[in-house]
């Protein structure tokens, strides 16, 4: 068995010289959870988590160079072991991770490498961890056919004319009544008040220029008086 390093494009392989005791791989399913009343929490699989390898091991020093766990065409000092998988850590680069006899045969990035030196030998003890590389695509709206949002206002339906606080004019036509203007205006005569109540000074102000003591609540309205529409 083998443990190796493969470069993505440029760059040389690195065989790591003796074996951990055990290689640990972690794979997971992603889930998304929905609330459904008759059914209570139902999960639905939504692709697989980014899959994780890590292990412990040793690079060995010269003096040890010759025992039976070290892969004698494959050692190298240790520093240079802890020196190429530093600089494969750093850069980010893409690594095919191959475990021979197994079926590990993943792209993968250093996402944790911690060095120890130990002992009287040279020798380096360390763990590392592995993360798999997923390809991440973007797609434009054109590519997943999405219609581009385009913002739009409503222009406002002012027959009488505009007024603030969100409603319009009405100017008193011969024969009018608040109930009728309540109908044409707010979509109900019920709503006359709601007319009366916004133009209360205006109407009774009105009626006493026309001789009335009042306007008896909105019974008495001219024409050419201008009232204003509750928005």
């Amino acid at each position: 068995m083998n443990i190796k390093l493969i470069p993505a494009g440029n760059g040389s392989k690195f065989t790591f010289p003796a074996l951990p005791e055990k290689v640990q791989g972690k794979y997971g399913a992603k889930y998304q959870s929905f609330d459904i009343i008759s059914q209570g929490t139902v999960k639905v699989p939504k692709g697989t988590d980014v899959a994780e390898f890590t292990w412990d091991g040793v690079f060995f020093g010269e003096s040890k160079r010759n025992e039976p766990i070290v892969k004698k065409n494959s050692w190298k000092e240790p520093n240079e072991c802890v020196k190429i998988l530093n600089n494969f850590m750093k850069n980010e680069t893409v690594l095919n991770l191959i475990v021979t006899e197994t079926w590990i045969n993943v792209d993968v990035t250093i996402s944790s490498f911690q060095p120890r030196p130990v002992g009287a030998y040279g020798n380096v003890e360390y763990s590392i961890t592995f993360v798999q590389k997923k390809p991440l695509q973007i797609y434009t709206t054109d590519e997943l056919k999405i219609a581009k949002f385009v913002k739009k206002t409503k222009p406002r339906n002012d027959s009488g004319g505009a007024s603030g606080g969100g409603g319009s004019t009405y100017t008193v036509v011969s024969g009018d009544t608040l109930w009728g203007i309540a109908s044409k205006k707010l979509g109900s005569g019920s709503k006359w008040t709601l007319i009366y109540d916004a133009n209360a000074g205006t109407i009774e102000a009105e009626a006493k220029k026309h001789g009335k003591s009042s306007s008896d609540h909105g019974h008495w309205i001219w024409p050419g008086e201008v009232l204003t529409i509750p928005g």
